[in-house]
């Protein structure tokens, strides 16, 4: 009988923050931009530059703490992580090893299985290195120095999850929190949100772990589960044959769907840590916590409650709408113009949904204002034009945010109320379909339904649907 392996995991998370300057220079830390034009000596490490640290960043740290129910460590101080890497320009990263700014946290996940608190072990504030990018033509590898500098916290979890599906939960309410508190935009396309996966497998009761290996390269929570599943698998493989696993750094490749060694896992003291000679120790009073509790903003949790009772809500709408905090802000700034916030739940539930899906696209690539969704709203609720016209004009404003009242107006797509040219219509559909209206008088009220559509057609979908009915019926 083949034994039941357990899965352990624990995760690193790295998290660009939303500072518009990095950690220790005055730096642009805007996605994108030329190679290398978002650098100073500060963060190119040049000799005789000096770090100077960026308030804005310990403010972020420890609002994210506060959220993860971390204690914050009032006696802080930076050290240096010293490894030579291409990327790395002074040859070592201002981290924090021995006093990180928050520990001994943890957030509740929900899963199939139910709920579980995933202990966070400590948040700790650190600068991003460069970025290498390998030409494959050339055969050869080039510096991009601009994130340089970018200041990321590093959330690690306890080794408490045991399976992708809470792996996922868990990554899922961290990227929410850290939304909603505005201290990142998380966008795992754009590396502002990485995890590192660090997993081992043991017999099913044993307490020993496994020996771990650690995971990098994951840019998707679609990668990152198929690479849990994948070297889950490939550590029993190893286990049932006999032989042993090795500590190291492996790297997913998601095409591939495999994952292959990158270097033998270096422990702490291999990175030769010292206290960072160039940065005071930082003191967090308790003023300075207070302050920071105040600030921070709604989140979901109080939302949720908030949307069911002051908006009444479903429970199940003020989930999905609160459950991404671009979704959150559309809805109640659309419901704060129009004043009708089941018709701004819906559209952003049902149509929104289906175009970020056809289109491969996240919440936060959303582009359209709450202004001209509000309006839409305003025009299908006063019958000024049909549900289809409605849909058609959504799209448009969903690609382009475009004034629906304009393009209504220029389009002449406003519903006909005109009751002389829809009885016309009208008496021309009838004329042209005796068989539904005999079907109709004799018993088959779904015919009136075909008609309706027919006299739709002819009017181009701008025809008021009640009038329609109203003179349909008469006629007959």
């Amino acid at each position: 009988m083949s034994k039941i392996y357990e899965t352990v995991i624990g995760l690193e998370v790295h998290v660009e923050l939303a500072t518009k300057t990095k950690i220790f220079c005055g730096c642009s830390t805007a996605f994108g931009g030329a190679p290398n034009t978002h650098t100073c000596p500060v963060c190119t490490g040049m000799p005789g530059s000096l770090p100077v640290l960026n308030r804005q960043v310990v403010e972020y740290a420890m609002a994210v703490g506060i959220a993860t129910n971390c204690s914050i460590t009032q006696y802080c101080k930076f050290d240096r992580k010293n490894y030579f890497y291409p990327d790395n320009p002074q040859n070592y990263q201002i981290s924090q090893l021995y006093l990180p700014i928050c520990r001994n946290g943890g957030v509740e996940i929900e899963t199939a299985a139910g709920k579980k608190i995933i202990g966070i072990h400590e948040i700790h504030m650190e600068e991003d290195a460069g970025k290498l990018v390998h030409d494959e033509w050339e055969d050869v590898s080039i510096v991009d120095y601009n994130r340089s500098g970018v200041p990321l916290i590093e959330i690690v979890s306890e080794p408490d999850m045991r399976s992708a599906e809470e792996v996922i939960a868990y990554l899922e309410k961290l990227r929410m929190i850290i939304q909603y508190l505005g201290a990142s935009d998380c966008k795992l396309n754009e590396g502002s949100m990485r995890a590192d996966v660090n997993l081992s497998v043991r017999e099913a009761g044993a307490k020993k772990f496994g020996t771990r290996t650690e995971m990098k390269n994951l840019n998707s929570f679609k990668a990152i589960a198929r690479a849990i599943e994948g070297e889950r698998a490939r550590q029993i493989e190893l286990l049932e044959a006999g032989k042993k696993i090795v500590q190291e750094t492996r790297r997913w490749d998601d095409n591939k769907e495999s994952s292959h060694a990158m270097r033998s896992k270096e422990d702490a003291q291999d990175y030769r840590y010292f206290p960072e000679p160039d940065l005071v120790p930082i003191v967090i009073s308790d003023e300075w916590i207070a302050k920071v509790k105040a600030n921070q903003p709604e989140l979901r949790t109080e939302k949720l409650e908030r949307y069911q009772r002051e908006f009444d809500l479903p429970k199940y709408d003020a989930e999905i709408i609160t459950g991404h905090k671009k979704f959150a802000d559309l809805f109640e700034a659309a419901t704060e113009l129009c004043g009708k916030p089941k018709k701004v739940s819906n559209w952003i539930m049902v149509e929104t949904m289906r175009l970020l899906k056809e289109n491969n696209m996240d919440p936060e690539d959303i582009r359209f204002s709450p202004v001209n969704l509000a309006k839409l709203i305003n025009l299908a609720d006063s019958g000024s034009i049909t549900n289809t016209v409605a849909k058609e004009v959504f799209e448009l404003i969903f690609k382009d945010d475009i004034d629906p009242e304009k393009y209504v107006e220029e389009k002449g797509l406003k519903t006909v109320n005109d009751e002389g040219a829809l009885r016309e219509t009208v008496q021309k559909i009838l004329a042209e379909n005796p068989q539904s209206v005999e079907d109709y008088h004799n018993g088959k009220e779904k015919a009136i339904g075909f008609l309706v559509g027919q006299t739709m057609k002819a009017m181009k979908g701008k025809a008021n649907p009640a009038l329609v009915n109203q003179i349909l019926k008469e006629l007959l």
